[in-house]
């Protein structure tokens, strides 16, 4: 499958745009500014315990304190903690584990208070992104991720990816794996590591043994709250996780970003440098692409699909709840194989809209209802199928008897929310504007005095494209009669983002000349 990214940065966030062949499957925003990921690392401090919920509030220096619940403990718990308060205060001289003594395992059905203490110190790793009013959430059980491998410390297991089916290459991975991981280090071979040589996943994992050294360099002396590893940024991370032979090509407007992301593909993937490029055009680069026009038509409450079948999304605190409808188009023969058509489109439309929006928790899904029992049985297996390529957890249970589909999707962040629907700049919501006839008269007046008050200025306009097509058709056009008129050169561009009655001026350094 053709996978094609597309970066837009802003001063102060980058958005990142995945296609599918052509079509958007994930929408991924990162505030420049933003200061707790997941996976990042902390050396944080017990605020709170509270048995009654079996939990913990931890403070990272969030302003929320974390919430670090028995089940994120791990069952290493004891020899994170020997190890933490050791690298703090000296005792522990190596960050390499061969002569570190693993701790007795916690239990599962253990209580908080009796193997934490108020005001420890101890390693933790964000879990989840702060959600709502909630802070983040922590976990103890520590992993450094790489492209093709995943360290966990204290944790003596080697595990491989269940996406590798072959036999022969899961007992490859795990013997050479074993031959090249120090002792007491725990290592997950990722899906991408399939095929890979011993000096490449060699060299990945000497590169996630440096972090964890870093890490424990920095423990030294150390006071908590601090932050000790942060997680790649979005783009990387993007790259990381997903880059594969199928990634045909990689857009980005920014210069900047567009070296750093070479510089980390050379680190990576040397090959697929040739992949990435930097977009120079004049429009916006999701405009260019089309992106802006998928992202209006793929968010809001209703999402359509090409047959005319359309889903009605709804959220709520607790679910999330799809409704799928047939539209007016519904073939009049043979009904059964025509609704299993609609619900298997919607099905494929429903697993890009989960992956799009980043929807988790709970999701109940009410196809339209089916009386053959192998047309449900296509359905649910369809579903699962269609949601492979979804890298959250997920859980997809069969269709009820009232003909109700189940997920549980793992919720890592905030759902992306986009309001599709859009205020009249014009009326400002009031349903009313002033009569387009006088259009080219307020136009005309504003110019007259911007002339006034800036006689030597720079001008140009944006507007709507009918009425830019207005402004510079016919001879004499309306922009050669300014000409005459003002001794000046009024360059015209259009927006389809712009209302019929919608424009701005602009001086020559870009800047929108405003009237108040």
């Amino acid at each position: 499958m053709e996978k094609e990214l597309v970066i837009n940065s802003t001063p102060t966030e980058v958005e990142i745009a995945l296609l599918e062949r052509g079509k958007l499957a994930e929408l991924h925003y990162q505030k420049t500014n933003e200061k707790f990921s997941v996976g990042d690392i902390f050396l944080g401090r017990i605020k709170k315990l509270m048995p009654g919920l079996n939990a913990a509030f931890v403070d990272i220096g969030h302003k929320k304190d974390a919430f670090l619940h028995y089940t994120d403990l791990g069952p290493k718990l004891r020899s994170l903690a020997k190890y933490s308060n050791g690298a703090v205060n000296g005792s522990i001289n190596s960050h390499l584990l061969d002569n570190f003594k693993l701790e007795p395992e916690i239990i599962k059905t253990g209580k908080v208070d009796q193997v934490l203490d108020k005001k420890q110190q101890i390693l933790l790793q964000i879990l989840k992104e702060p959600i709502s009013t909630k802070g983040p959430r922590l976990t103890c059980e520590i992993t450094i991720p790489g492209r093709f491998m995943v360290l966990t410390p204290f944790n003596d297991v080697i595990a491989v990816s269940k996406k590798i089916a072959n036999p022969d290459e899961r007992k490859r991975l795990q013997v050479l794996i074993e031959s090249i991981k120090p002792k007491n280090f725990g290592v997950i071979a990722r899906t991408a590591a399939e095929g890979r040589k011993v000096a490449e996943l060699h060299e990945e994992l000497s590169g996630l043994i440096g972090k964890w050294e870093s890490i424990y360099k920095q423990l030294n002396n150390a006071k908590a709250p601090v932050k000790l590893l942060s997680e790649l940024d979005k783009t990387s991370s993007i790259l990381r996780d997903l880059l594969t032979d199928q990634f045909s090509k990689i857009t980005v407007d920014d210069k900047q970003l567009y070296g750093s992301i070479k510089d980390y593909l050379r680190s990576i993937a040397p090959n697929q440098t040739k992949i990435v490029n930097h977009y120079k055009g004049g429009k916006p680069i999701f405009e260019a692409t089309g992106i802006n026009r998928q992202i209006k038509s793929s968010f809001g409450k209703t999402a359509t699909m090409s047959s005319g079948a359309y889903l009605v999304i709804e959220s709520t605190e607790a679910m999330h709840v799809i409704d799928v409808n047939s539209g007016h188009k519904m073939p009049s023969t043979d009904q059964a194989e025509a609704i299993l058509n609609v619900n298997l489109e919607s099905a494929a439309e429903i697993a890009r809209q989960l992956r799009l929006r980043d929807i988790g928790g709970l999701i109940i899904i009410d196809f339209i209802d089916m009386r053959v029992n192998e047309h449900r049985k296509q359905l649910q297996k369809a579903m699962k199928e269609f949601m492979k390529k979804d890298r959250a957890q997920h859980t997809i249970l069969p269709l009820s008897k009232f003909g109700l589909m189940q997920i549980t999707r793992q919720r890592v962040r905030p759902a992306v929310k986009i309001n599709t629907s859009e205020k009249c700049p014009t009326c400002n919501g009031s349903g009313k504007i002033n009569a387009s006839i006088l259009l080219m008269e307020d136009i005309e007046r504003d110019l007259d005095f911007i002339y006034q008050s800036r006689p030597n200025s720079k001008i140009s306009l944006k507007t709507h494209p009918y009425v830019a097509a207005f402004l510079k058709k016919g001879f004499p056009s309306i922009q050669m009669r300014w000409l005459r008129k003002y001794y000046k050169w009024i360059s015209i561009s259009e927006s389809p983002n712009y209302h019929l009655n919608n424009y701005k001026f602009y001086d020559g350094n870009q800047d929108e000349i405003r009237f108040n």
